[in-house]
């Protein structure tokens, strides 16, 4: 089973197959499977199972772990493993959705907020504990996903689910806006953790850019572009 190649020619995708990719901005993980699974039917895999192991948001980008063929037997294994992110956060602000997918919905002050305080939040906010996923999210509340309720303008009650944030470190601070390290488990929403540490210092905050860094042992730096996977799968032979 092969993963991380930049050589496709040869390889049975339906022994197995992961394919890490790079999340393109905008694309919903749904898409990227879609489109592989489309291209390996036009050269010959009429029938081959395709899934991902741990969904990004569209408007995140980074790893993206792709299964086909065999390997989709390890897309619970591959999710359960722990994640990095690099998170872009704004703080003195918030979105319904804690994102940049709508837009602000009230503002609070945030020039009381010093580095020392920003710190302190996040070693606060680190550890195992509960989390409470955003109402525009895809967990299942009685067979419907939260964000269709919430777009249907009905109240959304998102079960907490457990946790854990191994490391959190500063990368840029240039208040109100912040770059952090995110280190953590899966199951962790990176846009619950800004609309958190907004809470913690006393002001509002939403995620403004998130990039998976790792997922697993897999790493950005040998990442298929999806554009340069999908011209690979082309000029392969038909099976």
């Amino acid at each position: 089973m092969m993963s991380q190649d930049k050589e496709l020619r040869g390889i049975n995708f339906e022994e197995g197959y992961i394919a890490v990719l790079d999340k393109p901005l905008r694309w919903t993980s749904t898409d990227v499977v879609r489109k592989i699974k489309f291209a390996l039917r036009k050269i010959g895999y009429r029938r081959i199972k395709v899934g991902h192991a741990g969904t990004l948001d569209p408007l995140a980008t980074g790893i993206l772990l792709v299964c086909i063929g065999r390997a989709t037997k390890m897309v619970d294994a591959l999710q359960a493993e722990e994640k990095e992110y690099i998170a872009d956060i704004l703080l003195g602000a918030t979105t319904p959705s804690y994102d940049l997918e709508h837009e602000i919905d009230r503002t609070y002050p945030w020039e009381h907020i010093t580095r020392e305080a920003v710190e302190k939040a996040l070693d606060d906010l680190s550890g195992e504990r509960l989390q409470t996923p955003p109402v525009y999210s895809a967990k299942k509340i009685e067979g419907t996903r939260a964000y269709e309720l919430a777009r249907a303008g009905e109240e959304v009650a998102v079960r907490q689910a457990l946790i854990h944030i191994y490391e959190m470190e500063i990368l840029e601070c240039d208040l109100p806006r912040l770059r952090i390290r995110v280190r953590c488990s899966k199951g962790t929403y990176i846009r619950s953790l800004a609309h958190e540490i907004g809470i913690a210092l006393g002001s509002g905050a939403h995620l403004t850019a998130l990039r998976r860094t790792r997922s697993g042992g897999f790493t950005l730096e040998n990442a298929w572009n999806l554009d340069d996977f999908l011209q690979n799968l082309q000029i392969l032979e038909t099976k």
